[in-house]
């Protein structure tokens, strides 16, 4: 269900605005839809796992008020962030 170091460093390293930049909302979104994939393919199989659904439920909403953020700063950054992680909105 978590996601693996090696992943982790993939996304940070694919969507970092800066060398180094493990911090960026544009990361956090990132490895916050990796983990809500994992956690949604677990639910096809484990339907009744309500423990684990309510900390998905967590981890949409702060990817929520993070996006929000983006949005409010800069709304061309937070158009193609949504659309390179292909998230509906």
């Amino acid at each position: 269900m978590s996601i693996t170091a090696e992943r982790k460093a993939e996304l940070i390293k694919e969507y970092a605005t800066a060398e180094g930049d493990t911090g960026s909302p544009e990361v956090q979104v990132a490895i916050l839809t990796e983990r809500i994939t994992n956690l949604t393919e677990h639910f096809k199989g484990h339907k009744k796992d309500n423990h684990s659904r309510r900390g998905l439920l967590k981890l949409v909403s702060t990817r929520r008020s993070l996006l929000d953020y983006v949005k409010k700063k800069d709304e061309e950054r937070y158009r193609k962030l949504i659309q390179s992680l292909g998230i509906r909105r």
